[in-house]
């Protein structure tokens, strides 16, 4: 039985000062403060460290009974969270160590960004109006993939007449009908998994499909085949590069079905969007982006398995092209003094390349 805790605080006001801070998430771990992160690092609130039983109290407050028996029996939950007059969150819920209960709740704006409020490349505002294909946005846990990918939804809501159909665990970025009209499906209580809801929603009209996660290769295996009949399709996977993203995708299949994935993979992508956010000089953080868009060069490459000539191949004629490495991206901003080249270094996928560009 849960004891009754003696804090004098609860999540609503934890949540108030993430905001108030312009912080990206919250932390409640045990034996600890509760802590923010604000431009990607983490900072303890000054308030008295937490004990499990406080955080349950906590955390218990705002779920529904389902949500509990879920926890329970899962050991993990996530969930989305509104709070009227300050803002929407995407929650989870988990265990540490002696069955301690923690928390982890970052921010989703509710004012959907446009690509000109994130300072897109301009190669973004012609990808979206594709008809079909596939666009995929990379990088590590907390790079602001779904911020990117709701920039790029919200494009296509101002000039587009589409359906738009998005699967997500759970739902981020709640898009308003402008032009286009949205489904949002949340995996777990609108349907049983990401792929149940990709072979489903082939049959609800969609023009466009956003799949929160390419998780696993059956979900990869409809996501490429919706691409390639006739659907926009965005996706995110968690990797660094774009030939990691390609090499990904591929070894996800057994060696039998390598070869019909490259030449599907071929026809279907569109473009891949890696990229990182960096701390920005002055405060706040910088996305840094690597572009890949696929041509009949590239497509080539990725179905003679070639991958390995695929870099050398994003590096000319980038003026037509509008393709860029993360190497050149890293650089530019070092020179428009907008990063250090320490924080460049620490970041870089192709380290060796940019150390001959800058120095060590």
């Amino acid at each position: 039985m849960q004891e009754e805790s003696k804090l004098n605080i609860d999540v609503h006001a934890l949540l108030k000062v993430v905001v108030q801070h312009k912080a990206s998430d919250l932390h409640l771990v045990s034996r600890s403060a509760p802590q923010v992160r604000i431009d990607g690092k983490l900072r303890p609130l000054q308030m008295q460290a937490l004990t499990g039983n406080d955080i349950q109290y906590l955390c218990y407050a705002i779920i529904t009974d389902a949500q509990k028996s879920e926890l329970e029996e899962n050991k993990e939950l996530d969930f989305a969270y509104e709070v009227p007059n300050l803002g929407r969150f995407r929650g989870n819920y988990y265990y540490t160590m002696n069955g301690d209960l923690a928390a982890a709740f970052r921010i989703i704006p509710t004012t959907i960004p446009s690509i000109d409020d994130l300072n897109g490349p301009k190669i973004f505002k012609n990808i979206v109006k594709r008809e079909k294909g596939l666009i995929l946005v990379t990088g590590p846990t907390g790079s602001g993939k779904s911020t990117t990918l709701a920039s790029l939804l919200n494009e296509i809501n101002e000039n587009e007449r589409k359906h738009i159909i998005t699967v997500e665990d759970p739902v981020e970025f709640v898009h308003t009908n402008k032009k286009a009209l949205f489904s949002h499906r949340n995996v777990g209580t609108d349907t049983h998994s990401y792929a149940n809801a990709l072979k489903y929603a082939l049959r609800e009209d969609p023009d466009i499909i956003l799949v929160g996660e390419l998780r696993d290769r059956e979900t990869i295996s409809i996501a490429i085949t919706a691409a390639e009949t006739g659907h926009l399709v965005f996706g995110t996977l968690h990797t660094n590069s774009a030939m990691q993203t390609i090499s990904r995708i591929i070894d996800s299949f057994d060696g039998g079905e390598q070869t019909q994935i490259r030449n599907m993979l071929s026809v279907s992508l569109t473009a891949i969007i890696s990229q990182s956010l960096l701390p920005k000089i002055g405060g706040g953080r910088v996305a840094i982006h690597e572009i890949l868009i696929n041509n009949s060069a590239i497509a080539n490459l990725i179905r003679e398995d070639k991958n390995h000539q695929i870099y050398s191949q994003m590096q000319l004629n980038q003026q037509q092209t509008g393709m860029q490495t993360q190497t050149q991206t890293l650089i530019k901003y070092i020179q428009a003094r907008q990063i250090t080249k320490d924080d460049a270094l620490r970041y870089s996928t192709n380290l060796q390349e940019l150390i001959r560009a800058v120095g060590e």
